[in-house]
């Protein structure tokens, strides 16, 4: 009986696969598109599941920039249905992303930055402490907002949000 309480479980199976509308925001003051290696991550990830990804934006870590454009993807007449951000969730002075965000999100989804600490610490040990990794909703839109390192995004998306997009959507119907 004690062992029962020990085993992992699977997360129920969802009725049936649905593709979800997203949008991809990188915020560096560095990368280009062509060097955005993180966001091109996150677009062949969610579109590799089946999802489409009906816009992508790259925009420096300025606060009122980051936050106008959520507010524009989050309009009730805009078909996006998710947001994810890459970059600018640490604790650096540049890094506003979380800052940014962190007030437009009626809900947020504590576990999303519990667990990707939890497993990021497992890949890189305490530096996974300063991530300010979130997630939440926004307007009925789904936000991700994750570190830039292309190991963070790959780890998110794999084990947190393509395994859970789909039963998350139907969550905020």
């Amino acid at each position: 009986m004690l062992a029962l309480l020990f085993m992992t479980h699977s997360p129920h199976p969802d009725l049936a696969p649905i593709s979800v509308q997203c949008a991809i925001l990188t915020v560096s003051d560095t990368r280009t598109v062509d060097t955005d290696r993180s966001g091109q991550l996150m677009r062949q990830s969610l579109e590799d599941a089946g999802h489409a990804v009906v816009d992508y934006k790259l925009l420096p870590d300025e606060p009122t920039q980051i936050r106008q454009q959520i507010l524009s993807w989050c309009q009730a007449s805009t078909p996006i249905q998710a947001v994810l951000i890459n970059g600018g969730t640490g604790i650096a002075p540049r890094d506003t992303t979380y800052d940014a965000i962190e007030h437009l999100l009626e809900k947020v989804l504590p576990g999303f930055g519990e667990l990707f600490r939890w497993l990021s610490y497992q890949e890189i040990g305490s530096r996974a402490m300063a991530s300010r990794a979130i997630a939440g909703v926004c307007r009925g839109r789904l936000i991700f907002s994750l570190p830039g390192s292309s190991n963070a995004v790959q780890l998110a998306m794999e084990k947190l949000i393509l395994p859970e997009l789909a039963h998350l959507m139907r969550q905020i119907g």
